[in-house]
């Protein structure tokens, strides 16, 4: 009976180290635009690929390769860690609310999902209310998911690395940061 408890014990303890390393690129989720996001589906860690179409800024505030400080919070150990700009691109960045393709609650309020990450997107940005169809995969259940816009910024968007202020391991290429959310060090 022990090396059975032992055996599911180990079991419990190997499922749930594996939960934070998912190898899909999340990002952070939340039920209330005032609190810190839920990270539980979130892999800081995402992929380098750009959605097609988006364009390099031409004189971006932070020059790749350079640092700056987050004044994000989207998740936890954001706010205050230093980025090292890996890549800056002139878009829209759009909050959204949507219910994960996968079930679950409703997202409100995601930051940020860029106009180049909306199925069959114009040229021109979408309005608050207007109702799309995510292309993004930053989150599980997100990608093919229907969104609601919550708002739109014409701005600069950053993917960064960065070291979490609360420790851990090392995030590379975290999509999305906005010029706004950047401060010089």
């Amino acid at each position: 009976m022990k090396k059975q408890w032992a055996l599911l014990a180990g079991t419990i303890m190997i499922i749930l180290s594996g939960c934070g390393n998912s190898n899909t690129p999340d990002q952070e989720h939340t039920t209330n635009s005032n609190q810190q996001h839920d990270t539980s589906d979130m892999n800081h860690s995402t992929s380098s690929e750009l959605p097609a179409g988006l364009k390099e800024a031409e004189h971006p505030a932070f020059k790749i390769g350079s640092q700056a400080t987050m004044q994000a919070d989207h998740m936890a150990g954001m706010k205050g860690a230093t980025a090292t700009i890996v890549g800056a691109y002139t878009t829209t960045a759009y909050t959204v609310s949507y219910t994960p393709t996968t079930g679950g609650e409703k997202v409100t309020n995601h930051k940020w999902v860029i106009h180049e990450e909306i199925k069959d997107a114009g040229s021109e940005p979408y309005e608050p209310g207007t109702e799309v169809i995510l292309t993004a995969d930053h989150m599980k259940g997100m990608d093919g998911a229907k969104a609601t816009i919550d708002s739109a910024v014409p701005t600069t968007v950053y993917m960064v690395d960065y070291t979490p202020t609360t420790g851990g391991e090392p995030v590379k290429n975290h999509k999305w940061v906005t010029e706004s959310e950047l401060s010089a060090n």
